[in-house]
């Protein structure tokens, strides 16, 4: 099984160029349907009940999905082409996320310019975690207030703006730790290496304890607290769109359905006058 399964691999790397998150995703999916079908070819009728069953199992939309795209994508390794309908996902709610005034004590808290800087960016700019880490120097334009994100996902890149006293922060950080161009913008402390995600999850929550947070302070929580804070000062969606980066405005919906309360005041003060 493994020599098939590595062989998927190099098959995922070489036409789709995945993370090696989502690889490791589908090489566990399969594995999971190799095992019950005691097969590394399997007919397209064995997959299809395969899939049958998967769908009655209960399973989360998501969790279907996920197994799905990945047989699909064995199947077409396999040369036996396959779909199938994906069962539609729930509308995503964002419940999570922190106030301006948690945010502020936040930044009150840090015991440095290094940590008031990274906090500062992860708030500011709504960036990914991965992302986050992978900031060089050459990517923050001190004049414009900008920063060059590059995507984990699809690998591209967008402009996230800065306010400038963020910019004042950063020429603050970076008096006290010179960077050359190519270098990441934040290292560790002790030898200076790239920070990975796990480093950044358990910064904010070292802060969030500091400052008595009641909440599950994560890195992403920073992402959806900036369009909510954003959206409640009466920012349209679409200059929230192109902060976050979203390739498409339907994901960015999705924090105006998650507060209402937005939607109501913006139309008490857009609603005709017909009375």
């Amino acid at each position: 099984m493994q020599e098939e399964l590595d062989a998927f691999k190099k098959h995922l790397v070489l036409q789709f160029s995945l993370r090696e998150v989502t690889i490791k995703g589908h090489l566990g999916n399969i594995r999971r349907m190799i095992n019950q079908l005691q097969t590394t070819n399997p007919e397209k009728e064995e997959v299809t009940n395969y899939v049958y069953e998967l769908r009655n199992m209960g399973k989360s939309a998501t969790h279907q999905c996920n197994n799905i795209q990945s047989i699909e994508k064995y199947m077409d390794f396999r040369r036996k082409l396959l779909r199938f309908a994906k069962p539609k996902r729930p509308q995503t709610f964002i419940k999570e996320t922190l106030t301006e005034a948690e945010i502020t004590m936040m930044l009150h808290n840090c015991k440095n310019i290094k940590e008031m800087a990274m906090l500062i960016i992860l708030s500011y700019s709504g960036v990914r975690n991965l992302s986050f880490c992978n900031i060089k120097l050459k990517d923050v334009d001190l004049g414009e207030n900008t920063i060059v994100i590059r995507k984990a996902k699809g690998r591209k890149e967008y402009i996230a703006n800065i306010p400038s006293g963020a910019v004042r922060v950063l020429l603050k950080y970076l008096e006290d730790y010179p960077k050359k161009s190519e270098d990441y913008l934040f290292t560790t402390k002790v030898r200076g290496n790239q920070y990975q995600t796990a480093d950044i999850r358990k910064f904010v929550k070292t802060i969030a304890k500091r400052t008595k947070i009641n909440k599950r302070v994560y890195p992403h929580i920073f992402r959806h607290s900036l369009a909510s804070n954003m959206l409640n000062r009466g920012a349209n969606i679409i200059l929230i769109k192109e902060q976050l980066g979203h390739d498409f405005l339907e994901s960015t919906m999705v924090y105006a359905h998650s507060f209402p309360s937005r939607i109501k005041s913006e139309y008490e003060v857009y609603k005709p006058a017909y009375l």
